[in-house]
């Protein structure tokens, strides 16, 4: 049996972190938001984090989608399917290390890099939401690195 882990709780105020702007859904739609996840999620299956996703990413894609498209300001989808997201304590089950987080900000990025023209992400946003991106994961870390 494996022995529990310590919990990490980064030094991060989560009730500080600024949400993105909702004029994000707006410029952008739904259907770009899932084209940009779907994106995402293949740069995570090639990357070093894959194993700790499940095997189907199509359906974790969807999922995470339904999120971003909630939190960028579309439909509740996301609450309505699944509960209130509480993102945290949903990845607690998962080790959630700096450099997993990393790795994470890295497959985001390389999709980010194109998100104006392929996803019609609104450039002027897209400081604030790399901004937010980099707090939000701070957050989700769980695993100090050697834990």
């Amino acid at each position: 049996m494996k022995a529990p882990r310590d919990v990490y709780v980064p030094p991060i105020d989560p009730a500080g972190i600024a949400g993105p702007n909702p004029e994000i859904y707006a410029a952008m739609g739904k259907d770009n938001i899932y084209r940009m996840i779907e994106d995402l999620y293949r740069e995570l299956g090639a990357s070093p984090i894959r194993p700790m996703f499940p095997p189907d990413l199509a359906a974790s894609s969807r999922k995470s989608a339904a999120f971003f498209v909630q939190l960028l300001g579309g439909p509740q989808e996301y609450s309505e399917r699944f509960g209130p997201p509480r993102m945290r304590a949903r990845h607690l089950a998962f080790t959630i290390t700096p450099s997993a987080r990393e790795a994470w900000l890295a497959c985001f990025e390389r999709v980010l890099g194109r998100a104006v023209e392929d996803y019609a992400f609104p450039a002027d946003h897209l400081s604030s939401f790399r901004e937010f991106l980099r707090r939000f994961s701070q957050w989700m870390v769980n695993t100090a690195e050697n834990g």
